[in-house]
């Protein structure tokens, strides 16, 4: 049956998009479904600020009368001034094992870019590393975290043979939780202590207490971020609607934030228990009782989440993230937690490794982001993508 692509132009077409997903891991017994509210205001280009600064196109592809897959198209023009590149990006990419309706729909992508002089496709990747990227290339049978992927191994198979290749990799590790923080951790801790008097620990109970803090935080990633995949600086906007969108579901107890001698945050790290099978009981929905499943989830699990964690320049190599690794311990010891998830990690970031292989970490998952070259194309074939650019617009 022919394959016919067609643009998210309506409502309806975007909840055609957002729901896909959940038919397509029907019995994928690791898929965690969205937060829906998320998705709506994600891909919502009102709501969504990302959307000032790309260019951005979602497709479905039909056979016949029913959805056969969805991807979206961005080019992140801020990001590729930035780093002086001419890259678009693919994410979102959801089909059943059908190599011919993903390489129509790559195809619908890489010829829209091609007409807007993009040069190279990589993803999965969205409008910054914020977003979930890469594609699940080892542990499937591991269990999916939040703001992450979950693929079938199928996928990788096809992105391959259209001519995809490896442009990052980003690993996970898991770490067990020490009945004791480890004795060299804990005096270098208090070395450090001892040699920056005037440095200060920060711990919260409340979540009220985070509030003010949100922003130097945002800040402190900007300034500390620059060389992290995909990263692109928040706006004020932007640190509020982060705040915003995940402070309800976050156990303050498991931020920890370094101050010096100004008050300044000069160093962070945030954790949060691990939500995903409360994500996965609400099926993705907040109300009417999902919050509540949701953050019984997390007072269940024995798993801790790394979300993020940044020192400043200025202040790193001087010993702080033990202070902040023996207080996260500590904590996570006193709410029941046995495991640590990483989070993905750069494969080339070794001294963020070096110190989750010194807590005894061993990788679980690894996710790789793709790239290929888009090739220049004859008149004729430009034509061809002209029109098929044309067939694919809203309107």
């Amino acid at each position: 049956m022919e394959i016919v692509v067609k643009p998210v132009c309506t409502k309806q077409d975007l909840r055609k998009f957002i729901h896909l997903p959940a038919k397509v891991h029907k019995n994928h017994k690791n898929w965690i479904p969205p937060l829906y509210s998320d998705d709506w205001e994600f891909f919502n280009s009102k709501k969504n600020k990302s959307f000032e600064y790309s260019d951005v196109i979602m497709l479905l592809a039909y056979r016949g009368k029913k959805v056969a897959g969805r991807i979206m198209g961005i080019i992140n023009y801020k990001y590729n001034e930035l780093h002086r590149e001419k890259h678009a990006r693919f994410n979102y990419l959801e089909t059943w094992d059908d190599r011919e309706v993903i390489e129509v729909l790559i195809r619908h992508v890489e010829n829209w870019a091609k007409i807007k002089g993009m040069v190279k496709l990589v993803g999965p990747l969205a409008f910054s590393d914020k977003d979930p990227q890469g594609f699940l290339i080892e542990g499937f049978n591991e269990p999916v975290s939040i703001a992450t992927h979950c693929n079938f191994e199928y996928l990788i198979g096809h992105l391959e043979a259209l001519g995809f290749t490896k442009d990052i990799d980003l690993v996970v590790y898991k770490i067990e939780i020490p009945d004791t923080t480890p004795e060299l951790y804990s005096k270098v801790a208090e070395r450090t202590r001892r040699n920056n008097p005037g440095i200060q620990l920060m711990e919260f109970t409340r979540r009220s207490d985070l509030k003010p803090w949100i922003r130097p935080i945002f800040t402190l990633i900007n300034e500390t971020f620059t060389e992290i995949y995909g990263f692109m600086p928040f706006t004020l906007e932007e640190m509020d609607d982060f705040a915003n969108r995940y402070l309800l579901i976050m156990d303050p107890r498991l931020i920890k934030v370094i101050l010096n001698e100004r008050k300044e945050a000069i160093a962070f790290v945030i954790g949060m228990p691990d939500i995903s099978k409360g994500i996965k009981q609400s099926k993705g929905y907040i109300l009417p009782i999902g919050i509540l499943q949701i953050l019984l989830a997390g007072r269940r699990t024995n798993q801790l989440n790394l979300l993020l964690g940044a020192v400043h320049p200025l202040y790193q190599n001087r010993g702080l993230t033990p202070i902040m690794g023996s207080a996260m311990l500590d904590s996570a010891r006193k709410q029941g937690l046995k495991y640590i998830d990483s989070h993905l990690e750069m494969e080339s970031n070794s001294k963020v490794r070096a110190e989750m292989e010194y807590m005894g970490g061993k990788v679980y998952k690894t996710y790789r982001v793709f790239g290929k070259s888009i090739q220049k194309t004859s008149k004729e074939t430009a034509a061809e993508a002209e029109k098929q650019l044309e067939d694919i617009e809203c309107g």
